[in-house]
């Protein structure tokens, strides 16, 4: 899995290649790149054999030396995925709770001797819970393996009274989210202590790590956090994605759906939750879809006949909710299009910021700047959406590998990235750009080779034909490109051409797989090249 280290062409292209990392992070600062960061969900982490429960977490040994690999490649941050408890049967972390964490995030090595939880857990134990298989995560292992030492780990608490202590000042100080999410698990206590060690472990991957920690809101709702939203729900309608290029016939997610007549108490009350407690444990946080907050596309039956919830003044069970008049609709585009709202005045986008609004408050009662949140916006942006995130200076998602070089006004195209923006190769749903580029029929691969030596200034274009450098000279684009946010999603980084996610799908397959532990004998992107092909890039181009 992945390509390992060698003296082929890639490596032989610039001479010094491997450079010192204050001079890569030098080079990135000059290409005006604020953040770059390495996006990897907990369950991809690696780990090492005494310490793998059958799933990855930030919090093993192994972690630890990935964030320093990260940053010594110049990364400032890593975004995580969403770090709610999943099912043992839906490993989907976008279906997992909303406030609790998962306990797949409580490392071995906090319960072996010397560690912060040690005495609660017998060695032997821990060593019967570890998955000796390597390989993909094995969710239902994990599941149960965890659970299993959280268990044993409360019946051994009369052992460490001093953690008994600590338990119940965390449960009395997280109660607003804390004693609903316990009483649905029907063992409130032994819940509980799981939420405080879970709690208590990220506490310590934040002094630990030497970067920026992004956190994931997802706009997904759990079983136990619908039963918490009941009294602000609208009965009868879900949320899901409209029809998209990516997704033609859009994708029936089954969201519950905020009632807008209770958006000024029970939703903002909601939100407010969620975003203050992430910004109190992340230094930034990913919106996920944040549609759902702006401008929910809503359905009853059929996904694609759906319509969205607040500008839509002819359907008559969603008419008392719009905002957008019928004079300010297109009705000769899709009602799902960008463009279906033309026009609105500063008093109804105000209306359309009421949740998203609570988000960037939250930042700043937390000492953040509004650009500390990451919008996923990826081929849609209805116009109530694009003026909310005007409102506070926020960018767009432009994932590359899917931009339609045949079209100069694609929003996939990087050269129309504002600086607020975020850019990518590839996420968590695409495939890996070693496999995309593998998959491009030769006219395709000419057609990128053809641009990214134009757009580079390359001196030696043939370098193009090795797939590495190709990759590698897609990254120095992003570089070169006017973003000041760059996200690298591992898979790409390592050279991995195995899928994490094909969206819509829940499997055994499907969130399962793992960097490896010996992941420094790993490469497919170069950073330090990219980052020198970027600057050679804007230097001739400023010549001309």
């Amino acid at each position: 899995m992945g390509n390992r280290r060698g003296t082929g062409p890639l490596a032989r292209v610039v001479a010094g290649a491997t450079i010192a990392k204050l001079t890569l992070r030098a080079d990135l600062d000059r290409l005006g790149i604020r953040r770059l960061v390495l996006a990897i969900h907990d369950v991809s982490f690696p780990s090492d054999p005494d310490e793998d429960l059958g799933r990855g977490a930030p919090t093993t040994r192994a972690s630890e030396r990935l964030f320093a690999h990260a940053r010594a490649l110049g990364f400032t941050g890593i975004q995580l995925g969403p770090q709610g408890q999943t099912s043992r049967g839906n490993p989907s972390p976008y279906d997992g709770t909303q406030l609790s964490r998962h306990l797949g995030t409580i490392a071995v090595r906090s319960l072996r001797p010397g560690g912060a939880f040690e005495g609660l857990v017998e060695p032997r134990a821990l060593d019967a819970a570890l998955w000796r298989s390597g390989g993909r995560a094995s969710h239902a292992h994990a599941y149960d393996a965890i659970h299993a030492l959280v268990a044993a780990a409360y019946d051994g608490l009369a052992r460490r009274p001093d953690l008994r202590e600590r338990a119940g000042a965390f449960r009395r100080a997280s109660a607003s989210w804390l004693d609903h999410d316990a009483a649905c698990s029907g063992d409130p206590e032994r819940y509980a202590f799981g939420q405080f060690l879970a709690h208590d472990e990220h506490a310590r991957l934040r002094a630990r790590c030497p970067l920026e920690l992004w956190g994931d809101l997802q706009i997904g709702y759990s079983e136990c956090d619908a039963r918490r939203a009941a009294d602000a729900l609208l009965a009868g309608w879900a949320m899901g994605a409209p029809p998209s290029r990516t997704n033609p016939a859009g994708q029936p997610w089954g969201y519950p759906v905020l009632d807008p007549d209770r958006f000024a108490q029970a939703g903002r009350a909601l939100v407010a939750l969620r975003a203050g407690k992430m910004f109190g444990e992340y230094d930034g946080v990913r919106i996920d879809h944040p549609h759902g907050l702006v401008c929910p596309w809503v359905y009853a039956g059929d996904v694609q006949h759906g319509s969205r919830l607040l500008e839509s003044p002819d359907v008559p069970e969603l008419a008392r909710f719009a905002i957008a008049r019928e004079d300010q609709l297109d009705r000769t585009r899709p009602r799902y299009a960008d463009d279906w709202v033309r026009e609105l005045d500063d008093a109804q986008v105000e209306r359309y910021a009421v949740l998203f609004d609570e988000l960037v408050a939250a930042a700043r009662r937390h000492g953040r700047d509004p650009d500390a949140l990451s919008c996923e916006v990826l081929s849609t942006m209805p116009l109530p959406l694009a003026r909310v995130l005007a409102r506070h200076g926020l960018g767009r998602w432009r994932v590359t590998q899917k931009a339609n070089l045949d079209d100069p006004d694609d929003v996939y195209r990087v050269e129309h990235a504002a600086p607020a923006d975020w850019v990518m190769l590839g996420n968590h749903d695409t495939a890996p750009i070693a496999a995309v580029i593998r998959g491009w029929t030769p006219a395709r691969r000419e057609q990128w080779a053809r641009r990214l030596a134009e757009r580079l200034h390359l001196a030696e274009p043939a370098r193009l034909a090795d797939e590495r450098f190709l990759a590698t000279a897609m990254l120095a684009e992003l570089f070169a490109s006017r973003a000041e946010n760059v996200s690298i999603f591992w898979a790409d980084l390592f050279g991995v051409d195995e899928r994490f996610n094909v969206p819509g799908v829940i499997s055994d397959d499907n969130w399962g797989l793992r960097l490896p532990p010996d992941f420094e004998q790993m490469h497919g992107l170069d950073v330090a090249l990219a980052a020198q092909l970027a600057l050679l890039g804007r230097a001739c181009a400023a010549e001309q």
